[in-house]
């Protein structure tokens, strides 16, 4: 398939820049492949849905706060830096986006905190906005982890043209938010409320939880008219063999796999074996799905409204069947769903 025909215009006015006031009641469009329906519902009423036996991909991963402000040695610039990833753990070393990258050299120092108690030292460039930073920190990896917390914001996406708010720090994360290393939300998880999960579990619902560290890759946009000719940035994966008993077990008796968002699919595609059962992965998925692609793991998949031309639409698009897809874009745009991050969500089955 083509980059441009996954293009088409959301109204400004349908993106969410905040989260609905109780989290399960956001609205869901219930997707049905078979029958070809379309559904409007709330996302509590997703437990109608599922039955005993029926299985659930989680990724468990956390947000941690990934965006700092400091400013340039000499001229006191501010400067935007959006920690990626930990290169080197003894020597500091982080991958990060800078803004405005086109002020910051290999060499200069940058400084953080109000009293400018943290120093970092940009050590190379990576790509236009990329660089590489020496955080020069006299203490522990857990003391230096605790100063980034504290000075860091939460990492929302770009398109949220606000600053970050108390209330992000808890609801830019999933109730279930276990393992410290995602620099953006896995959002379809955004919707489930403790009481959700405890009334899905007591209907039968198993749980399979996976960590997938989501990077900015994920959101980076798709340059290129030829889908094949993308490349995928790597994003860290770890899948044990228990989430794989939970998956496996529900597979051989013909029940429900509902991966929870795009980074679920992702996982679960990442770790299939050639039965189409999941095994335990440990390491590094550029995996990129679009349509078409036959599915090995899931069999059903909750996720949100996203983004035009981008690699979470086109593997909703591969797993719903493009013109359903675009139908049901269509109806979100007529209904007013809320778009995005913090928008309405969607159920395929």
């Amino acid at each position: 398939m083509k980059l441009s025909q996954f293009k088409f215009n959301i109204p400004q006015e349908l993106i969410a820049y905040h989260p609905t006031p109780d989290r399960e009641e956001s609205r869901l469009m219930v997707l049905n492949r078979k029958e070809g329906t379309i559904e409007h519902k709330l996302f509590k009423d997703v437990l109608d849905y599922f039955d005993d036996g029926d299985a659930m991909i989680l990724n468990n991963t956390r947000v941690f706060p990934a965006r700092l402000i400091g400013k340039k040695e000499k001229t006191e610039a501010k400067i935007e830096v959006f920690l990626l990833r930990e290169l080197n753990r003894e020597s500091i070393l982080w991958d990060v986006l800078v803004d405005p990258a086109r002020k910051i050299r290999i060499g200069n120092k940058l400084y953080f905190g109000d009293d400018d108690s943290l120093v970092a030292e940009v050590i190379d460039n990576t790509t236009s906005r990329g660089r590489t930073l020496r955080f020069l920190f006299d203490g522990t990896h857990e003391e230096f982890k605790k100063t980034i917390f504290e000075m860091g914001d939460t990492p929302l996406p770009k398109y949220i043209k606000r600053e970050a708010e108390p209330e992000d720090e808890e609801r830019y994360q999933t109730v279930f938010a276990k393992h410290e290393g995602a620099v953006a939300a896995p959002t379809a998880g955004l919707h489930f409320s403790k009481q959700l999960l405890k009334r899905l579990e007591l209907k039968g619902v198993n749980f399979a939880e996976i960590t997938l560290h989501v990077g900015l890759g994920t959101f980076r946009p798709v340059e290129v008219e030829d889908l094949t000719k993308h490349k995928m940035d790597s994003e860290q994966l770890i899948i044990t063999q228990e989430a794989c008993d939970v998956v496996n077990a529900a597979k051989d008796k013909k029940k429900k796999v509902c991966a929870v968002g795009t980074t679920t699919v992702r996982a679960a595609e990442t770790s299939v074996t050639t039965t189409g059962h999941m095994k335990p992965f440990e390491g590094w998925t550029n995996k990129f799905i679009f349509p078409p692609y036959d599915f090995q793991v899931p069999n059903c998949m909750i996720t949100n409204f996203h983004m035009p031309q981008s690699t979470l639409l086109m593997m909703v698009a591969a797993f719903a069947g493009y013109d359903f897809m675009r139908e049901a874009y269509d109806q979100a745009v007529k209904e007013k769903y809320r778009f995005y991050s913090y928008g309405d969500a969607m159920l395929i089955l």
